[in-house]
């Protein structure tokens, strides 16, 4: 039986190629060595640095910074990753200025402009963690605006956000 962290498992591709070999070995070294918060970080740092343009490193900064409980950078990671959607998808980078016609946001079909709303989820969710509860809670409109139909499930975190606000008040 082979150990997971062997050779093989490390020169798995996942991103059918997409993903420069090099750097995508580098995400699986970032998880081997999750851990160790500085080698870890490093890997994925090497990733970014040879793979700029894909946002599939920037991803995995994004949760190793989320899963260590540094939100202050997935947030930064987060907002990163927002403003590369918004240019794939040939939008405004200023979430404020996106209007739901130009993007189908709410077809599970068009993968792009889910993506776009699954990272702004994120990033109002990351300000509500961190008690930017205003920005947050703008962010969540934003994503009910853009998805009318709340495939994003945007209004959960505003029903939690709105509970936690009653009980403040009391």
């Amino acid at each position: 039986m082979s150990n997971i962290w062997d050779d093989e498992w490390l020169n798995r591709r996942y991103y059918e190629g997409l993903l420069p070999e090099a750097a995508e070995r580098h995400l699986h070294l970032a998880a081997r060595s999750y851990a160790d918060d500085v080698r870890a970080e490093d890997h994925l740092m090497d990733a970014i640095a040879i793979a700029p343009e894909h946002m599939v490193v920037y991803l995995g900064l994004y949760k190793f910074y989320f899963y260590k409980g540094r939100l202050n950078e997935a947030l930064a990671t987060a907002r990163i990753c927002l403003q590369r959607s918004a240019a794939e998808l040939g939008i405004d980078p200023d979430w404020r200025k996106v209007r739901e016609r130009q993007a189908d946001f709410g077809s599970f079909d068009a993968p792009r402009a889910r993506f776009y709303m699954f990272v702004l989820k994120a990033y109002g969710y990351l300000h509500l963690r961190l008690g930017h509860l205003a920005t947050g809670s703008k962010i969540m409109d934003k994503l009910i605006e853009l998805d009318p139909t709340d495939k994003i499930q945007a209004r959960v975190l505003l029903e939690v956000l709105q509970k936690k606000e009653e009980d403040d008040d009391e």
